[in-house]
């Protein structure tokens, strides 16, 4: 590491950090991985991810991710920014090839600290979007439980729910990628089926699964994680235990009749009831939906996910 990466690393960690106090302490790649780009003012590390076709993971990104993860500083870290992704188009321009098919199957990302709106212009010049954002509610455990919903009856799944939770994950699915991030497959419902089945047989104290019921119909449902299942996700935020909020979904017909509140009131309850001091999801920034409802119920954008897809253009 040159000497001039530590400052760069001690600004960049300083400015984030005062931009939002939910963010954990920044790292970097210890000394195993590539070496980093570097400007003035500006470190960079490139690297590159595959999910197999067919895998669960493929539902939900391209097949081939190549991220960049940034550190700027100085009187000018736009610009800084702007020589790294300069650099890096040059290294896509050799790494990224299609002879596999992939094509749309891959994407180049970058993930930005929310808050830290430097740089944005730069990434929109260069083709990239805010598609998916990982979003944050810290607890809050003075309230005395979700409000009632007239109508609305909210029980853990059972293996009896299969098709139905296997029918709304797919319209959820399907739904979801219109906005770019997720991933229309030809198996998405075989995947989507052998992945309900599973945590249908897992026997958790807490359940994953949950099913709303509007006047004794399922109409939605419910999908969490709990740790330590969701310690891969815990290192993005600055708190203890953190809980994640897989997937939330109301049917057409069942829209603006309280379940999804009601769903979401349930999640937030079992959290708590499990001393979560942080939930976490992801949604798609583009979509009509997600972004107005989650952030009605006290979320707000923690982490921003610029893709451009494909990778090159």
């Amino acid at each position: 590491m040159h000497a001039s990466d530590t400052a760069v690393l001690d600004e960049h960690a300083k400015r984030v950090a005062s931009a939002d106090a939910v963010l954990p302490p920044l790292t970097h790649p210890g000394s195993g991985s590539a070496p980093p780009l570097r400007v003035r003012d500006g470190l960079a590390f490139a690297s590159r991810s595959k999910v197999a076709p067919g895998s669960m993971g493929s539902l939900w990104r391209p097949l081939v991710e190549y991220r960049l993860d940034v550190r700027i500083a100085g009187p000018d870290p736009a610009s800084a920014l702007d020589g790294l992704l300069c650099q890096w188009e040059d290294q896509l321009a050799e790494a990224v090839t299609y002879d596999e098919g992939y094509d749309w199957d891959t994407a180049a990302v970058v993930i930005r600290p929310s808050r830290d709106t430097t740089g944005t212009t730069t990434l929109l010049r260069r083709g990239f979007a805010p598609n998916r954002v990982l979003a944050v509610r810290l607890a809050n455990r003075l309230g005395s439980g979700p409000p009632a919903v007239p109508g609305v009856r909210i029980r853990a799944a059972e293996e009896s729910d299969l098709p139905t939770l296997v029918r709304m994950r797919s319209e959820l699915h399907a739904y979801d990628a219109q906005f770019g991030v997720v991933t229309p497959r030809a198996d998405a419902v075989e995947r989507l089926t052998e992945d309900a089945r599973a945590q249908l047989a897992e026997g958790r104290t807490v359940p994953p699964l949950w099913i709303a019921e509007l006047y004794g119909r399922p109409l939605g449902f419910l999908e969490v994680e709990l740790p330590p299942q969701s310690d891969w996700i815990s290192g993005y935020v600055a708190a203890d235990r953190v809980g994640y909020l897989s997937s939330l979904h109301v049917a057409e017909e069942a829209r603006s009749s309280g379940v999804g509140s009601a769903l979401a009131a349930h999640a937030h309850q079992l959290f708590d009831s499990e001393d979560v001091d942080a939930v976490l999801l992801h949604h798609a920034l583009e979509s009509p939906r997600s972004t107005p409802f989650w952030y009605a119920n006290g979320y707000r954008p923690l982490w921003t996910s610029w893709y451009r897809r494909p990778a090159v253009s």
